[in-house]
């Protein structure tokens, strides 16, 4: 090619050039989502529907449980120009990219592309699921392994209410400070009993049925290594509470739950003060001893000489403004433990390791666990536990610790 050639050749590529930059041709785009996209959005997602409160897992049947894949790579930005929320934000290259994919179930998925613009679920909001499922996902995998609990549920009949306890709301609660080591609970608690604390057999029967399942479910598992910390929630009378607390003891480390009424929630709120315990101490210590938690509610002194005699000899636990929803910290309970190892030394000075405790409840359910769990059954005083039971008058005896 002469030279005049060679110029007309590199003026008309040059034309062409400018053309292309001018009017770009569309390049070919398709479905097809990259193996190394795909495993990504999986990992992120830890095998699970990204729709904010679906969290299905995409690896199994939700039916039969059978092992079947049954994702589906969402887009978030529509592939078409025509399709859900559209594209006309997103260039042809990004459409299969991680950013603009979100991995769901069929059902969500069809929930989501419902409508041409995206109706309640606009491309803004369904990157903010994405996120925060991811965000998730990313902290729960990155938790220390020595910080897995399991989750111990035990709930009996309180008067003619029974327990309302779930894995799911326990495993809510432990979460970041802990996760669940299982994916199903420790339950202790006797399913659809008939009975109420009312009835005669009620204490005899709840009490067996708790040392049994403990043993089996808690005791010998700890003994063989497959339990190491546990996460308590329960809903049961006061003096069954005590008990547990007295199987738990400090053979295990152990976190304390309490329901909170406003809002309702196993959730430990924060930033809570702790009251000051004040602890009461009888004139005369020649009486049989008692011991009133009136923390819940005020216990009238009178209610417990009605049982023991005008000659009890009454320590007493409170604070100043005693009410059902005190307990709103683990710090809460951490003090109140050192009070009551305090004051259960006390008594025992003063009345002899081989008297009586008479123990009167009226504490939440947190409390309770804890005077059961500082008991040192070599070295504490033998208790009576007793119950408030209005069909029945007052204060009856419940249970005793030997």
């Amino acid at each position: 090619m002469n030279n005049s050639s060679q110029r007309r050749a590199n003026a008309l590529a040059t034309r062409i050039g400018e053309a292309d930059a001018a009017f770009p041709r569309p390049r070919e785009v398709t479905r097809h989502i990259a193996i190394t996209i795909q495993t990504e959005l999986w990992g992120r997602a830890a095998g699970r529907c990204e729709f904010a409160g679906c969290n299905k897992p995409l690896w199994k049947s939700s039916v039969t449980n059978e092992r079947v894949n049954i994702a589906q790579k969402a887009h978030i930005y529509s592939f078409s120009e025509e399709g859900p929320r559209g594209n006309d934000r997103v260039s042809p290259e990004d459409l299969n990219s991680i950013d603009n994919l979100i991995l769901v179930c069929h059902e969500c998925h069809r929930k989501i592309d419902a409508e041409v613009d995206g109706g309640r679920y606009p491309a803004s909001l369904l990157q903010e699921m994405k996120r925060e499922h991811e965000r998730r996902i990313e902290l729960v995998t990155g938790i220390d392994p020595t910080r897995k609990s399991h989750i111990l549920l035990y709930g009996a009949n309180i008067g003619e209410h029974s327990a309302p306890l779930n894995f799911a709301g326990a495993a809510t609660a432990i979460f970041p400070h802990r996760y669940p080591a299982s994916d199903h609970a420790i339950s202790l608690g006797l399913h659809n009993s008939a009975v109420s604390d009312r009835d005669e057999q009620f204490w005899f029967t709840e009490r067996e049925n708790l040392e049994k399942q403990f043993a089996r479910r808690v005791r010998d598992r700890i003994a063989d290594g497959e339990i190491v910390h546990l996460s308590v929630f329960s809903l049961a009378p006061q003096p069954l509470l005590i008990h547990l607390g007295t199987l738990l003891g400090d053979i295990i480390p152990c976190d304390v739950y309490q329901l909170h009424r406003e809002p309702q929630t196993w959730v430990w709120p924060s930033g809570a003060e702790i009251p000051g315990y004040v602890i009461r101490k009888p004139q005369s210590k020649t009486g049989k001893a008692a011991l009133v938690l009136s923390l819940s509610a005020t216990i009238d002194v009178a209610r417990v000489t009605s049982v023991l005699g005008e000659d009890g000899s009454i320590w007493v636990i409170t604070v100043e403004t005693p009410h059902n929803d005190l307990m709103k910290s683990r710090e809460q309970l951490a003090e109140l433990r050192a009070v009551l190892r305090r004051v259960f030394d006390q008594i025992k000075f003063a009345h002899g390791q081989s008297a009586i405790l008479h123990i009167f409840p009226a504490a939440p359910v947190s409390a309770c666990l804890e005077v059961g769990r500082v008991r040192m059954p070599k070295a504490d005083m033998p208790w009576q536990l007793y119950d408030q039971v209005n069909p029945l008058g007052g204060f009856v005896p419940a249970l005793s610790i030997s």
